[in-house]
């Protein structure tokens, strides 16, 4: 299906991207993941357009969008606290709303947090690779360009006429209780423990949970560097293996790594666990200079954990707003 209108990209901020759920079944040949970094704001994103949670999103970080819709349409921001505003009039974060040809929308710099999500009914329609449109910069693949680049001035991001038949009859908003807490910049990071933790000594592990490591600004999609209280394995490496969103390597400085949707697909440093999913986005939403501590659980409670996250998003329900509201 080709589409020749969308939404104009008159600036495209700082960096911001197309992503999709992620690139599933292809590490095999070396590609990686990629995909939101803040899943949980990206679904909320699509939820409120009406899409399925795989549709294509914008990823805006730090903010400084800015796009004029060729179409009408329904729109929804999310994640961040970005400043955003429709024809130069404040409109609400976490909540859906109409837009028409000629519209002006524009996305502020963020006060709290460092990513948000864009979500358009229908999704964005961006001819996939390999399965899927989301942007991998290291990997020159994917976007609206198809090359890993992000959005520049000028593109066109399209989509299509929203299906909604009365759009303006009433808007859709995510419950406060439902939306996250950016405001603080630190974070307490679930972790599952994994087999080569008997690599580290009980004082490294102990260290490790009771220190507290900062972000640094040597941080990317591909994963967050951290700086704080070295933790040495006794291993001085591994022979190269797989490599799952939230691993924790530990390379020769003693200084951690949490890799990252666009982390590499192997790798030979020794890993004490991997960060619970559920807790990758308030790892991403922090910027340098952020703080972080981290909790042992068990792999049971990380499945219970999954399973009651699964449940209670399928099961809230969406507030709706009248006009008059």
């Amino acid at each position: 299906m080709t589409i020749n209108s969308g939404f104009k990209v008159i600036k495209p901020g700082i960096f911001s991207l197309i992503e999709d759920a992620g690139r599933f079944g292809q590490h095999g040949i070396g590609l990686t993941t990629g995909g939101p970094l803040d899943s949980n704001a990206f679904r909320w994103a699509n939820r409120l357009c009406g899409d399925q949670q795989r549709a294509a999103a914008i990823e805006v970080t730090v903010g400084g969008l800015v796009l004029e819709s060729q179409v009408n349409t329904t729109i929804a921001v999310t994640g961040a606290t970005l400043p955003l505003s429709i024809n130069s009039q404040p409109r609400e974060l976490w909540q859906s709303h109409p837009v028409k040809i000629g519209d002006r929308i524009e996305l502020g710099f963020a006060s709290s947090g460092s990513r948000g999500y864009l979500a358009v009914a229908g999704g964005f329609h961006i001819a996939p690779i390999f399965n899927s449109v989301a942007t991998v910069p290291r990997e020159a693949l994917g976007g609206v360009h198809r090359d890993g680049t992000a959005l520049q001035t000028g593109d066109l991001l399209p989509c299509s006429e929203s299906s909604t038949q009365n759009q303006a009859a009433a808007q859709l908003r995510v419950p406060a209780d439902q939306r996250p807490d950016y405001s603080t910049n630190s974070a307490l990071l679930r972790v599952i423990l994994g087999y080569q933790q008997q690599a580290f000594s009980a004082l490294h592990k102990q260290l490790f949970f009771s220190s507290e490591y900062a972000v640094t600004k040597s941080s990317d999609r591909m994963g967050f560097r951290l700086k704080g209280a070295p933790i040495k394995p006794s291993l001085d490496g591994i022979l190269s293996e797989g490599i799952c969103l939230g691993a924790i390597q530990v390379p020769a400085d003693g200084q951690p790594i949490v890799l990252l949707n666009d982390r590499q697909t192997i790798g030979g440093y020794p890993k004490l666990g991997s960060v619970l999913t559920l807790d990758m986005g308030k790892l991403a939403q922090l910027l340098p200079g952020g703080t972080l501590r981290f909790e042992a659980i068990s792999i049971e409670q990380a499945h219970n954990l999954l399973l009651l996250d699964q449940q209670r998003f399928a099961n809230t329900v969406l507030e709706v707003i009248e006009l008059d509201e």
